[in-house]
């Protein structure tokens, strides 16, 4: 009973992630350090579309499905609880655009309010020039 749980936990802590891929970086708009642990999950989603790689919480959902007695996985997480539930499979490209531009749209955000905020601390530059 414990392994369902624990896989109960593991399927949040993943859509947990998905949510803080998309969204998290506009919480550097507020919190600027917050960037930093963004930009390594942002890293770390592209990684996986790119590469095609499996992500260490589909290995131990995987696992704990098979402890608590059940099968075992034979799709990924975005392929068994997204595709198809959230969208239709077919729009899953344009998902991705779309989760891409959110991304892209909180950094470039994040760089435009860093740069305002620079600006703004700055002590004001002397003129220069003769004025007749």
């Amino acid at each position: 009973m414990g392994y369902q749980y624990l896989t109960t936990l593991i399927l949040g802590l993943h859509f947990a992630y998905l949510l803080y891929l998309v969204t998290g970086g506009f919480l550097a708009w507020r919190w600027p350090r917050a960037i930093w642990p963004h930009l390594v999950a942002g890293a770390w989603g592209f990684a996986v579309i790119a590469g095609r790689l499996v992500c260490p919480l589909t290995y131990a959902e995987d696992w704990s499905r098979r402890q608590a007695g059940e099968a075992g996985l034979t799709q990924g997480f975005i392929d068994r609880y997204v595709e198809g539930v959230i969208y239709p499979q077919q729009y899953t490209p344009v998902a991705q655009a779309l989760a891409a531009a959110a991304v892209l749209t909180s950094w470039i955000g994040y760089l435009m309010l860093r740069r305002s905020r620079a600006r703004a601390a700055a002590p004001p530059r002397p003129r220069t020039g003769h004025r007749s």
